[in-house]
């Protein structure tokens, strides 16, 4: 997917108010401008530990369903009462997406395993002369993204805004395991070059990029090779299995309930 607006520095991006890191449009380019917020500056709040998407009233709707247990559950899904989670092959992994919502209070911030990994992710893309910024978008609460996600409601209809940007409670950003990566111009990262050398070495550092070419259907969102989602080391053979995780752990995805 494209970004929508003309390319911001990384000083201009700072400078902006709440306004982004939602999912990027599919058919035109956003700039990072509108997807970067507060999210560029989570370096300084990465040590913050971790607790184990017409209208507004499509939003409020989205709202009030979001992190309530009458999910049809599939088989080897629990809830906890916060999230929904599958059993890996060596741990729990939370899941997050349009039929799987998170509770409005769950705010774990990131999470620092994964905050760590993407470290080590991003100097070994600089190593090798991607430019990729430092910078990132990370955790975003619930109350964040009822505002991103109403913006772009407002902006382009809610069917489209739904193809690229989740309702609140639906975002995998509030688990606090999912970042978006930037270049050093300020835009998310989509060149040809750092997006191949993530679907090959992501999962070296325990991430997947969560939305690919050709799963829209099954993930729910627009292809964006920016987005990874921290998993640890089952990541590898996730990667592996060209899978999208709804596939490889069996669990509902596509489209919310009331499309």
């Amino acid at each position: 997917m494209k970004a929508r607006f003309s390319k911001l520095t990384l000083v201009t991006v700072a400078l902006l108010s709440l306004t982004a890191c939602s999912q990027s449009k599919p058919d035109a380019s956003k700039s990072s401008a509108k997807e970067v917020t507060k999210q560029t500056s989570t370096k300084s709040s990465a040590k913050t530990s971790v607790a184990t998407d017409s209208s507004k009233k499509g939003s409020g709707e989205a709202s009030s369903k979001a992190g309530k247990p009458d999910v049809k559950l599939d088989a080897g899904v629990t809830y906890n009462g916060s999230y929904y989670s599958v059993k890996g092959k060596y741990g729990e992994v939370m899941i997050a997406n349009k039929h799987y919502p998170l509770s409005p209070d769950f705010n774990p911030g990131e999470d620092p395993k994964a905050v760590a990994a993407l470290h080590e992710l991003i100097a070994a893309m600089q190593a090798e002369g991607y430019p990729i910024s430092d910078q990132y978008s990370g955790f975003r609460s619930y109350e964040t993204q009822v505002g991103l996600y109403q913006n772009y409601v407002n902006q382009d209809g809610q069917a489209a805004a739904d193809r690229y940007s989740a309702r609140p409670g639906y975002s995998e950003h509030q688990t606090g395991l999912t970042f978006d990566l930037i270049d050093t111009s300020g835009n998310l990262v989509t060149e040809p070059g750092p997006s191949k050398w993530l679907l090959k070495n992501a999962a070296k550092y325990g991430f997947v990029v969560r939305y690919q070419e050709g799963k829209e259907k099954v993930t729910g969102y627009v292809p964006e090779s920016w987005h990874l989602r921290y998993i640890g080391k089952e990541a590898q053979e996730i990667a592996d299995s060209g899978l999208s995780l709804e596939e490889y752990y069996g669990f509902t995805g596509g489209d919310y309930v009331d499309k």
